[in-house]
């Protein structure tokens, strides 16, 4: 394991990114869906510490296995075969069956292996694919390779990029 990289958000910061966040699609009248696999969670979490989060965020889907991908969001596992789980293509499929599965605008979606273990060559720790959607338009995708400084900092940073990606559409 490496040392912490200098960058990484401190838990002020992504709060204070999270309040604007919703702020900012409260005004716009949309509504967030998450879709997440290595972070478990966070973004949703983060997401709906900030009072009044239930006006925009509709739901968070936890689908950190290949099989809760695929019967909760969507993924075809033909796709996860093909592919693997920490892919461009899965990243947009996840973020396109959230936002099927849901009545939400905007979804966010990451799927990367945060470590210790389960890296390979192509596709070593700190590798993670995000995704947006937005419902009846684009699906972006991202992809970032943040190294290896620890699981607990590649999660942080994945919540940072979904944040990033999450603004991207206010602009």
């Amino acid at each position: 394991m490496s040392d912490i990289p200098p960058n990484l958000p401190s838990t002020e910061t992504l709060n204070t990114r999270a309040a604007s966040l919703l702020e900012r699609y409260r005004k716009a009248g949309w509504m967030i869906v998450t879709a997440e696999s290595c972070t478990g969670g966070l973004v949703a979490g983060l997401l709906t510490e900030i009072p009044g989060s239930s006006s925009v965020v509709e739901r968070g889907f936890v689908t950190y296995s290949n099989e809760a991908k695929n019967e909760c969001i969507g993924v075809p596992m033909s796709l996860i075969v093909a592919h693997g789980a920490v892919s461009p293509q899965v990243a947009a499929a996840m973020a396109e069956g959230a936002l099927r599965h849901s009545r939400a605008d905007i979804s966010v979606a990451i799927t990367g292996v945060a470590g210790p273990g389960g890296g390979s060559p192509e596709k070593p720790v700190g590798l993670v694919q995000f995704a947006t959607a937005r419902k009846g338009g684009a699906t972006i995708n991202r992809e970032m390779r943040y190294g290896d400084p620890g699981r607990s900092a590649i999660r942080l940073l994945a919540v940072a990029t979904a944040l990033d990606m999450l603004e991207s559409w206010l602009v």
